[in-house]
């Protein structure tokens, strides 16, 4: 008799559950034809899984206008964040390409996957993360989708040096001009504003009162926003204006983290003259630089630094609703810290608390353990973070994090004696208001329920404070007299019921 081995099994069977199916596309411009394609790939994908047998729709994760050479999607972030708490468990995607052309960045975030046990599906190219050659093709075609971002880049510079060598601007987001053609040509409006702008300042209008008088006025930037203070000091140094240009003064770092570099010489640059037709003439264009840098000469510290930099917490404070730094305002009296978007735009674009700046300094020097210097507060912490409820975050260079709740700031007055006889003089032949009548009205009818009095009491009572509520002609010395007996009464009232609760 030949022998039999059977796999025994504990427990009921289980049945195979569906899978988990979320899809991840982009397009990497904002132009509305790419808007489009993204609309399609949407909706292509979540019909794709939903009409799948097996399969459970998991959500489609769209990333417009962002290049897949950065790790800046927030929505593949997200899906990589369900990823990890085991919500999905394939990803669909079109190509590789789409997905990442980081060659690094696709390897880890495929590896990571695959030891969570997700598998990625690459429409294009029919690979699956998860089978046996998956990653070694992969590899391959990612090193390919690489070499094509990079060969598409440097086809984008060469377009641009070619631009640069014959004179054209490459920016299309100047105010006061339209690149039409390589060309920059005057919008006349704009134009009146960029004017209206470099007079001020030399009238002596700084940033601040410019951008003021701007947003009062109702005039947008070249995008369409309220203008802040960067947006104008940037117009006023932006040579362009003259009608000539200075071409290349920045550039790409590679074409994988994209990073805007200054450029110190490390690339050529390049001087166009008369390239186009000037809204500011040169001798107002100088004049204005001067000012710029007599301002800053003016206002720098003994040391030569700026003053905007020699004081502890200029750009250490930052808003954790908004991401803006914090700025000093109040008077001589009472300093406070403000969100720069809740000063410069209101409470109802950011409602971040405006912290008394005793309080910040307080605080600051318990975790500095000294005196808050601008050496002190730099060399231990990295930013001090203002959340809700009161609540400061310092961050330090250690990585470690100080919780701390500062103190709302108690107004003291301190009046002289000729203050205090003016005050009295003042209130003596005060009438009350209507609201204090009827306050004191409702205050009366509780007191007279919640008490037992005789009612020959009750009559006098009320006959005296009748006396003291309707006579106009009540001295100052009778109200006092009121004034005192009531609250006497208050506090033995509230002695015996303190009494009887013990």
């Amino acid at each position: 008799m030949a022998r039999r081995i059977t796999q025994v099994t504990f427990g009921s069977p289980q049945l195979p559950r569906d899978k988990n199916v979320a899809a991840y596309c982009r397009v990497s411009s904002g132009k509305d034809a790419m808007r489009h394609s993204l609309a399609a790939q949407v909706s292509y994908y979540s019909e794709l899984i939903q009409n799948h047998a097996g399969w459970e729709y998991a959500g489609v994760y769209a990333d417009e206008a962002v290049t897949g050479t950065k790790d800046s999607r927030k929505n593949f972030k997200r899906m990589l964040s369900e990823c990890r708490a085991g919500k999905i468990d394939m990803v669909i995607t079109k190509s590789i390409s789409r997905f990442a052309r980081n060659t690094v960045t696709l390897l880890e975030t495929v590896r990571e996957l695959k030891t969570l046990g997700v598998d990625v599906y690459f429409e294009e190219q029919n690979i699956h993360s998860l089978s046996a050659d998956g990653e070694l093709m992969l590899t391959i075609l990612a090193s390919y989708a690489q070499e094509e971002s990079r060969s598409a880049s440097e086809n984008q510079k060469w377009r641009i040096k070619k631009n640069f060598e014959e004179g054209k601007p490459w920016s299309s987001t100047l105010l006061g001009y339209r690149n039409v053609n390589g060309r920059y040509e005057i919008v006349p409006e704009e134009a009146e504003t960029v004017r209206m702008i470099f007079a001020w300042y030399l009238e002596g209008a700084g940033a601040t009162t410019i951008r003021n008088r701007l947003n009062a006025m109702g005039i947008k930037t070249r995008l369409g926003y309220s203008w802040s203070r960067s947006p104008i000091l940037k117009l006023l140094r932006n040579y362009a204006y003259t009608g000539n240009l200075i071409l290349q003064t920045t550039y790409r770092e590679d074409h994988i983290t994209k990073r805007t570099l200054k450029n110190n010489g490390e690339k050529p640059m390049y001087h166009a003259q008369g390239t186009h037709e000037a809204i500011i003439d040169m001798d107002t264009f100088n004049r204005v630089q001067e000012e710029i840098q007599r301002r800053a000469e003016h206002f720098a510290s003994p040391d030569g630094n700026k003053s905007t930099t020699t004081h502890p917490f200029t750009s250490m404070v930052k808003c954790s609703r908004c991401g803006k730094s914090y700025v000093r305002s109040g008077s001589a009296k009472y300093r406070t810290w403000t969100c720069r978007r809740r000063r410069e735009e209101g409470a109802k674009h950011c409602g971040a608390d405006i912290i008394p700046e005793e309080e910040l300094f307080r605080l600051t020097a318990e975790v500095v353990g000294g005196e808050v210097t601008v050496d002190a507060v730099r060399d231990k912490i990295t930013v001090i973070r203002a959340e809700k409820e009161r609540t400061l975050v310092f961050c330090l260079k250690d990585v470690k994090e100080i919780v701390k709740q500062w103190r709302e700031h108690e107004i003291k007055y301190i009046c002289t004696e000729e203050q205090k006889r003016k005050i009295s003089l003042k209130n003596s032949g005060r009438k009350p208001s209507e609201e204090q009548r009827r306050e004191h009205s409702r205050w009366m009818k509780e007191y007279w329920k919640t008490h037992e009095f005789t009612e020959e009491r009750r009559k006098k009572q009320s006959e005296s404070m009748k006396a003291y509520w309707n006579d106009p002609e009540a001295s100052g010395e009778h109200r006092k007299t009121v004034s005192r007996l009531t609250k006497a009464r208050r506090a033995k009232e509230n002695a015996g019921k303190e009494k009887n609760n013990g």
